[in-house]
């Protein structure tokens, strides 16, 4: 065979080792390839070091239709290469017959058994979800772990955490008077209104010992934040009718320009500053464009000669800073809250023996942690001694953590694998917690075992061109931060890297021209707006391209089906 080696086939599969798979480059191809050469123990020095069995090779996708269609296609690639290995199969795609090649002819029955061997093994392969593998960890390891032998997995547990965060209402809000009372009121408004804003904080923050009761923490701040107040609004009672005197007078000595210097604009400003300084208890100041305009640059950019100089102007610069810095209990607050709720919810799971989804990770993430930690880590190690994370773009935190203390990426080990593929382009389940900088952790964890598969065989060549100039153009910026807004300086840790193409031999005509790959558009209009409206008018733009197009399309109606 003249073939070049494709990845597939020399990929190391020992230590820790990170492959980027953009979308279309033959990533599920790729992962059954690597379970191919892990069954046959094929690879020399860059194979594993013994072959191994279906439940030995942990495989983690994170949906359950993923899960199911990744097992039958190993189960299918399994068999297949079988079939070839005893020559019952003539049209075997290269990769096969790569493989065959590295081993000689009399050893070919062997391999054969082998790959049937696991073909029946397959029910028993651990092709699972992140969650259900650690369910199934706890399950398996309940001693190691201290988990209890016996729990439900309960997938909707709202009833009950919402009955916790109405026992936490009852016990520290009920009781609030005065101030304390008008704050929870106005900020909180209800248990079923704060439980979002506590909900992500669960497992992030400490649980409180014996500190201040909320009552006592809003009390405290209000009066911190009200003697900042009053010292921020201590001069500008005067300041602001001293400016108010200064603009008028300059006006109507013509010192200003009447364009940028009207009563019309200015005495509202020094009213609403003069019932602002007069309220105690008022916070807000809405200015407009007065906080741009009572400051020493503002006032030389409106007025003719020599601006004038005072210390409300200089202040101006810094009262909206100021203002948002003032003490909030809020944040101390939603921290109390959070840590009480997480900790009585987590007490009445395990009062009825039952866990969540989120909760398999946590506890199989504690036990990990745990002084026993390191006998449950070589426990799993020895049952897994290989292990492909696919997706990877998708782990949060909690994930990563359990698999670096398991496989330990940046050691990097020998006697183990752990295989890490994704394509941070990719990643969509930020909703859910995961969070591109753990993808960027493992990325620096395996400096130098970094691999990527450069090739796109699902899309055309000229779609493929269109997407790397797109990028290209942001990651070549030199005063840009990169296509994917991660440089600082001379460090970016996401690339963008040019993707090529096997190309399709289909072409959208239209009119009998081949279409451009790729149409952008932009809006009109040069003043910012928001995204809603932008995605609205973008939106009805490309709709009504397809529209037109789609009329004037020279392909069989059959073929668009």
């Amino acid at each position: 065979m003249t073939q070049d080696r494709p990845l597939a086939l020399s990929f190391p599969l020992h230590g820790s080792q990170l492959i980027e798979a953009s979308a279309g480059t033959g990533k599920t191809f790729t992962i059954s390839a690597l379970y191919l050469r892990l069954i046959l123990g094929h690879g020399g020095e860059q194979g594993f070091e013994r072959e191994l069995l279906p439940p030995q090779i942990l495989v983690v996708t994170f949906t359950d239709a993923a899960t199911k269609e990744l097992r039958e296609r190993i189960r299918a690639r399994l068999a297949e290469a079988a079939r070839f290995f005893r020559g019952e199969l003539e049209g075997a795609d290269p990769l096969l017959h790569q493989l065959r090649d590295d081993y000689p002819q009399e050893n070919w029955p062997r391999c054969a058994g082998r790959l049937e061997i696991a073909v029946q093994w397959m029910d028993e392969a651990a092709v699972s979800t992140i969650h259900g593998w650690c369910q199934r960890m706890l399950r398996e390891h309940a001693f190691d772990s201290g988990s209890l032998f016996t729990q439900t997995l309960e997938t909707d547990h709202s009833e009950l955490l919402g009955q916790v965060m109405r026992d936490y209402w009852r016990r520290f809000c009920y009781g609030m008077q005065g101030d304390a009372l008008a704050w929870v009121r106005g900020n909180w408004g209800s248990p079923d209104a704060l439980l979002p804003r506590i909900r992500p904080l669960f497992g992030r923050v400490r649980a409180q010992q014996n500190g201040p009761e909320p009552a006592a923490l809003i009390q405290a701040s209000l009066q911190q934040r009200g003697a900042q107040l009053a010292r921020i609004k201590a001069p500008w009672a005067q300041w602001a009718e001293e400016l108010r005197q200064i603009c008028r007078e300059a006006l109507a000595a013509k010192q200003v320009d009447g364009r940028k210097m009207q009563a019309r604009y200015f005495e509202p400003w020094f009213d609403k500053l003069c019932a602002w300084a007069s309220d105690e208890q008022l916070v807000e100041l809405d200015l407009g464009t007065g906080f741009t305009r009572l400051t020493p640059a503002g006032m030389a950019e409106a007025w003719k000669g020599e601006p004038p100089e005072h210390p409300a102007l200089n202040a101006m610069q810094h009262l909206q800073q100021q203002l948002q810095a003032l003490d909030s209990p809020d944040a101390p607050l939603l921290e109390h809250a959070a840590s009480w709720v997480s900790a009585r919810f987590e007490v009445e799971k395990r009062r009825r023996a039952e866990m969540g989804f989120d909760d398999m990770l946590v506890r199989l993430q504690h036990a990990l942690a745990s002084e026993a930690g390191e006998r449950l880590a070589s426990l799993i190690r020895e049952q897994f001694p290989v292990a492909l994370i696919d997706e990877f773009q998708d782990t949060d935190p909690v994930q990563y953590g359990i698999f670096e203390r398991i496989y330990q990426i940046s050691e990097n080990r020998a006697e183990t694998g752990l295989f890490m593929i994704g394509d941070p382009k990719q990643a969509i389940y930020a909703f859910r917690g995961a969070d591109i900088y753990t993808y960027l952790a493992a990325r620096r964890a395996t400096s130098g075992r970094l691999h990527s598969l450069d090739t796109n065989y699902r899309s055309s060549k000229a779609m493929v061109a269109a997407v790397n100039q797109v990028f290209l153009q942001a990651e070549g910026r030199e005063a840009g931060r990169g296509a994917f807004l991660f440089r600082e300086a001379d460090d970016n840790p996401l690339p963008f890297i040019e993707v090529r193409a096997k190309g399709r031999g289909e072409q959208l005509l239209i009119d009998g021209e081949v279409s451009a790959a790729l149409q952008c558009w932009q809006l009109e209009s040069e003043e910012p707006v928001s995204s809603s409206v932008y995605r609205q008018q973008l939106a009805a733009s490309c709709a009504s391209h397809i529209a037109v197009s789609y009329t004037h399309l020279t392909l069989p109606t059959s073929d668009l089906v």
